[in-house]
């Protein structure tokens, strides 16, 4: 049984136009839900960037799917702010929210006018802020100084249980060094044998939680169509690991996807006009053993790739709902604290 979710684009679909989407993919079939967080598009013909946390709030609100947001915490958002974001959701849709927390893209981040580290500091930076998150949802005053700064936060409003951190990776490498903290991994499709190997490095590393998987797909009953919306949409985002962390603008990428050919697409998006086609791929990826599968459907109009993934793709699928997005073994007592307790503070090292 697998969970078959719908990834929410900022960067490509109005607000608007998602949360009329997302609702839709529910009535269709589609058993979860989870969107991006960006402030700048991957390119000029994205064209959106609507804040994923004022949006999240609607999405719960106006259906019954659980959400998962990716978010970058440490320089455009200080992570005490993403710990309140965090407990908010948690407490008002328990167990429907989960957060996968990553070391973020410089087109994003380079806007607060600091230096963008090298990705080791990336990566020690994004630790901190993990450790700072867990200890503020689990009730305890936080102090902290190192790559982020911390006075005396604490967040009032807790939920019941700690929504579930999720580690975001696309190298094996990464993935063993997030595995000992997250609650589940989440990674994107690329070659089944580089997904065998960050799957490995998790577990291997001791890492715990279900995997889930984004699926970049094109459907159009025209394969060429599909091609060429797919080329449109998405041809700045075929680019490896480190470009696409250090590139740092929409235009940026522009020139860079200059010479990407729209035969070039077929490794970073699943392209078809054969809807079996897409059921076996999708099969594929839960006989690797992933647990999740969120297709994002990269040309900007959801509705008819809904439809006929709702009517003709989940129904061969065995498909069903998550279980509750709850952290696996939280550091301390998530209950809030009674009015007349003190908190202790946390001074994390």
């Amino acid at each position: 049984m697998t969970v078959i979710g719908f990834h929410n684009s900022h960067e490509q679909v109005h607000p608007s136009d998602l949360l009329r989407a997302v609702q839709h993919a529910e009535q269709v079939g589609f058993t979860a839900a989870m969107c991006s967080d960006h402030l700048e598009p991957w390119n000029e013909r994205q064209g959106h960037s609507g804040f994923a946390w004022s949006w999240l709030g609607a999405a719960l609100a106006t259906t019954n799917l659980p959400f998962g947001a990716v978010n970058a915490p440490g320089q455009r958002y200080h992570p005490v702010i993403i710990a309140q974001a965090i407990a908010t959701l948690g407490s008002m849709f328990p167990g429907r929210f989960w957060v996968a927390l990553g070391s973020g893209e410089a087109m994003n981040e380079h806007v607060t006018g600091h230096v963008w580290p090298n990705k080791e500091l990336r990566d020690a930076r994004l630790r901190e802020c993990v450790d700072v998150i867990r200890a503020l949802l689990a009730g305890e005053e936080v102090s902290h100084e190192g790559l982020v700064t911390v006075d005396r936060a604490r967040i009032w409003t807790l939920p019941e249980q700690q929504p579930a951190l999720i580690a975001p990776a696309v190298s094996a490498k990464t993935a063993a060094r997030h595995a000992e903290w997250a609650d589940g991994l989440v990674t994107i499709n690329q070659p089944h044998e580089k997904l065998r190997e960050v799957i490995d490095a998790y577990r291997d590393a001791g890492g715990q939680g279900s995997l889930t998987i984004q699926v970049h797909v094109s459907y159009d009953p025209d394969g060429d169509r599909a091609l060429a919306l797919a080329h449109d949409q998405w041809r700045s985002n075929v680019f490896p690991p480190p470009l696409c962390w250090d590139l740092d603008t929409t235009h940026a990428f522009d020139q860079a996807s200059t010479f990407v050919r729209p035969e070039d697409m077929h490794d970073a998006v699943r392209i078809s006009s054969d809807l079996g086609q897409h059921t076996a791929w999708i099969q594929e990826y839960v006989e690797l053993g992933f647990d999740q599968v969120y297709l994002h459907h990269v040309p900007k109009e959801q509705v008819p790739f809904l439809d006929a993934f709702g009517e003709h793709v989940l129904p061969q699928l065995d498909v069903t709902a998550p279980a509750p997005a709850v952290a696996i073994d939280p550091p301390g007592p998530a209950d809030p604290l009674r009015p007349h307790q003190t908190p202790q503070p946390a001074v994390l090292p």
